[in-house]
């Protein structure tokens, strides 16, 4: 044990209390980085493959340097991740959790990923680098890390459902197409459209529908919304925005929301699901993230998203916090005429 002049000397020295959230911070920065590059390198899912020592997972990696191998295994082993017996290797309960969990596999790999790569390339983003390419690139991480939310929106969404009885939906920016398969679960009398601009994410929600049954009643579209076939005009009582807004630059947003307003008839509601701008840390690293990318992207706040659904001829009603400590909101807007 140190001693009590030892105590006073270090908080005496600058500020302590920084110094210890500095040091707390940058054990959880290691922890972070430790976990994704056991999965980066392969190591985690090769130990997961069965008991094996340090040379059995060098040959399985094909690995040249088996005393930096051997270097690793011990980070990770006092990371909880692994651990070893009789020299050889086998996944921990919370490294089985990594691999075999993949909203925490997506998160080690997005975090210490392009979520943290932004910080690094700051400095020549803030000299005028070309933008990021995050959105276009690491889209499939990203939607399996927003997987963390789909509870949540899916609660709030059958409950508009409940409330709407629809006999048409719409999901604009339908991704893989789980939140229109959730309105067709939930309304089994409705038949819906799901619109992406992405051909695989629009292939993939085709797949969606169909393995669930709902191909019948459902349709997947690659198209812009605000490009739909005047025929449809006025023929959805419900419409869903989820997770889109934020991709949209905000000079935009009031056309896209009137575009979404004409398709819905009298009294039709849209719903907008969005992460928004408020003073919560994720909330702030997460508009930096959108605005460092190629294009016009930012998170709106809920005053200038209001206004732009009043532009568009709809009622918007109180928006509400739909997931505990997120900045993640639901906001329902009436068609008045």
């Amino acid at each position: 044990m140190f001693s009590p002049r030892t105590l006073v000397t270090v908080l005496r020295a600058g500020n302590a209390a920084a110094r210890l959230r500095a040091t707390r911070d940058g054990q959880a920065a290691v922890r972070l980085h430790v976990g994704a590059a056991g999965l980066g390198t392969g190591v985690l899912d090769a130990v997961r493959d069965g008991p094996a020592t340090t040379a059995d997972l060098a040959r399985r990696l094909g690995v040249a340097r088996e005393d930096l191998l051997e270097a690793f295994l011990r980070v990770l082993s006092v990371a909880d991740l692994v651990r070893e017996e009789d020299a050889r290797w086998s996944l921990a309960p919370a490294g089985r959790a990594v691999v075999s969990d993949d909203l925490v596999r997506a998160s080690y790999e997005a975090f210490a990923g392009f979520h943290t790569g932004v910080y690094r390339e700051l400095d020549g983003l803030l000299a005028g680098a070309p933008g990021r390419r995050d959105v276009v690139e690491q889209g499939a991480v990203i939607a399996r890390v927003s997987a963390a939310f789909e509870p949540f929106v899916d609660d709030v969404l059958r409950e508009a459902v409940a409330e709407a009885s629809p006999r048409r939906v719409l999901d604009a920016g339908c991704g893989a197409g789980l939140q229109l398969a959730t309105m067709l679960a939930a309304a089994p009398g409705a038949e819906g459209v799901g619109i992406d601009l992405d051909e695989a994410a629009a292939a993939l929600a085709r797949r969606t529908l169909d393995d669930r049954g709902l191909g019948v009643r459902g349709r997947v579209l690659r198209a812009d919304v605000r490009d739909l076939a005047v025929g449809t005009a006025g023929t959805f009582d419900l419409a869903l925005l989820a997770n889109v807004v934020y991709y949209v630059p905000a000079e935009e947003r009031p056309a896209l929301l009137a575009g979404i307003a004409a398709l819905l008839a009298p009294g039709g509601t849209l719903l907008v699901v969005t992460t928004i701008a408020t003073p919560h840390l994720f909330s702030r690293h997460f508009d930096l993230l959108l605005r460092a990318q190629e294009g016009d992207m930012s998170l709106p706040d809920v005053d200038s998203l209001s206004a732009a659904l009043r532009a568009a001829g709809l009622l918007p009603r109180e928006p509400r916090r739909i997931a505990p400590g997120a900045p993640l909101i639901a906001l329902e807007a009436t068609r008045l005429r």
